[in-house]
């Protein structure tokens, strides 16, 4: 290799691997995953090759939203383990070459958090202001800000005749960064997670620390850049991390400060713009319309093209929010292989951190249950029952759940065709997909042509060709209904992807310097194992995708 990479941050040619714990391995045999289950499972996430994994919060909580409900910071739940085995997790990944990324919830705490315990004992109290209250009558709220998992976003407290700030579950109020106590506790609590040697963070919506309820304010405050430099500055900086902010309300501009290459904010940004061009325009993510690819291509090239140079991005189709990408986006019935690696070639080929929830690297589908009885997303819960009792038809309540509930990222990792897919001996606190003995690691792992192996080899390419992490973005075909291609320019390479992203056979045209290149990967591995193939010619079967390299 002859272009320079000594200036490359360490984490811009990692890829990451996003582990919900309670779902991916049971150890113990109480049907939920833990971190003695992690660590048994780290050798297979060193076959895959990921740099680092991202660990959905492990935190002492009532589980209320299923650990984003924290009550101790410095301790893990039981249900998870112990922070002897988080100490030992940590350790043993760090063996492997593998960092471990912490999900810190700094927007709010659990209403059991001690903090908010002492906060309700009267407005005199040391850690009442932790919070973001409002006087006012019972009956009287401050205004009509609704929370995001439904109801109003304040609640009454009687014995102080004050209401509370929550954002998402009442369960979950909002702490009051203003508080330079606060903020205090907050830094001194990272830093005793990055002296027990973790790898990094990921900061939940941390866009709505800074919010302003009387205005109406809860993404991008005005003092929330301040925030988060001063929170760089006393934590992260101090140390060789990933850091990597959820912006749910970022655009270019605000993730080029975000992820700025001084290092005065986060590594990178999870930018969400291309999540919600599924649904229809001004309503919500369950009211469901068909993508247009068109309108995908424009909204990624924009985040490639912007941040080049001058900002860093996270690359994902899935997390454990967010539907299975195969089903959503592919097929997951009769091509489901050709487009579980077509969404991940395109994904792997641009420029930014990859990260991959678990099971998609093994093309994991949603999951269709009977009916809403065998769901346990809060949020799901509070859709079917507020959509039902406004009169929707229960038929299409249940399609966009099948859609979009967040049940279908939470269903166990389907590991082998034993009973409950290898995840637990017990009763597993979800139902397991129907098709783990077809869909399952084991299967996979020894199918050289798998999903699996598939994802291997993109993660092996992004460390082994520098124009993967550095080259320039340039869309092509941008108003192709079925074509999804770009290129990657450094100077002395450049690189093709070319990806037919539908069910039916698709045509384009390619310069001739394409078909002399070198085939990095392809979908269609066994008829294109030589490099041949139609796509030289500009035709695409079915999903069909491949990586051509150029050396200039």
């Amino acid at each position: 290799m002859s272009e320079r990479t000594t200036e490359r941050k360490w984490w811009q040619q990692a890829v990451v691997y996003q582990i919900y714990p309670r779902s991916f391995q049971d150890s113990n045999g109480d049907g939920i995953g833990d971190i003695p289950g992690i660590i048994s499972r780290l050798d297979y996430l060193r076959e895959l090759g990921i740099d680092a994994i991202w660990l959905s919060p492990v935190y002492r909580s009532p589980q209320d939203d299923n650990g984003y409900d924290i009550s101790d910071y410095q301790d893990i739940d039981p249900m998870f383990g112990s922070l002897a085995d988080m100490e030992e997790l940590i350790a043993e990944a760090k063996k492997r070459g593998i960092r471990i990324i912490m999900d810190l919830v700094l927007n709010h705490t659990s209403d059991e958090h001690r903090w908010f315990q002492e906060a309700k004992k009267s407005k005199d109290n040391p850690y009442h202001d932790y919070y973001v209250w409002r006087d006012g009558v019972e009956g009287e709220l401050p205004n009509d800000m609704e929370a995001a998992f439904g109801g109003p976003a304040w609640e009454w407290v009687p014995e102080l005749k004050q209401y509370y700030f929550h954002q998402f579950s009442v369960k979950q109020p909002d702490l009051n960064w203003e508080n330079e106590k606060v903020r205090r506790e907050i830094y001194d609590m990272i830093l005793w997670w990055m002296d027990k040697g973790v790898g990094g963070f990921r900061l939940d919506v941390i866009d709505q620390i800074a919010k302003e309820p009387d205005q109406r304010i809860t993404a991008n405050g005005p003092r929330l850049h301040e925030f988060i430099q001063e929170m760089s500055r006393e934590t992260f900086q101090k140390g060789d991390l990933i850091t990597v902010g959820e912006a749910w309300g970022a655009d270019p501009e605000r993730a080029k400060l975000y992820s700025n290459p001084d290092g005065s904010e986060f590594s990178m940004v999870f930018q969400f713009e291309h999540i919600g061009l599924d649904q229809q325009e001004g309503k919500s993510k369950w009211d469901l319309a068909p993508l247009r690819l068109v309108d995908l291509k424009k909204a990624l090239a924009k985040w490639q093209e912007e941040l080049h140079g001058c900002g860093w991005n996270s690359l994902f189709w899935n997390n454990h929010d967010l539907p299975r990408i195969v089903s959503r986006w592919g097929n997951d019935k009769e091509y489901r292989v050709q487009s579980a690696k077509m969404l991940a070639m395109i994904l792997h080929g641009m420029q930014g951190t990859p990260y991959i929830y678990q099971g998609e690297e093994l093309g994991m589908t949603n999951v269709r249950f009977p009916d809403i009885s065998h769901y346990r997303d809060i949020e799901t819960l509070h859709l079917y029952e507020e959509r039902v009792e406004a009169g929707y038809d229960e038929a299409d309540v249940m399609t966009s759940i099948y859609a979009k509930s967040r049940d279908n990222a939470r269903t166990p990792m389907q590991w082998d065709g034993s009973a409950n897919a290898g995840f637990t001996a017990g009763e597993p606190w979800i139902e397991v997909n129907e098709n783990y003995r077809q869909i399952n690691a084991e299967t996979e792992m020894a199918d050289p042509d798998s999903v699996f192996r598939f994802y291997q080899k993109l993660i092996a390419l992004r460390k082994e060709y520098p124009v993967i992490v550095d080259g320039k973005f340039t869309l092509l075909f941008p108003e192709d209904e079925q074509i999804f291609a770009y290129t990657r320019s450094s100077k002395d390479s450049q690189l093709l992807v070319l990806a037919n992203f539908s069910g039916k056979e698709a045509s384009c045209s390619l310069p001739e310097m394409w078909a002399e290149g070198q085939v990095l990967a392809c979908n269609y591995e066994k008829e294109n194992s030589a490099g041949e193939g139609e796509w030289k010619r500009g035709h695409l079967r079915p999903y069909e995708a491949v990586m051509v390299l150029c050396q200039k």
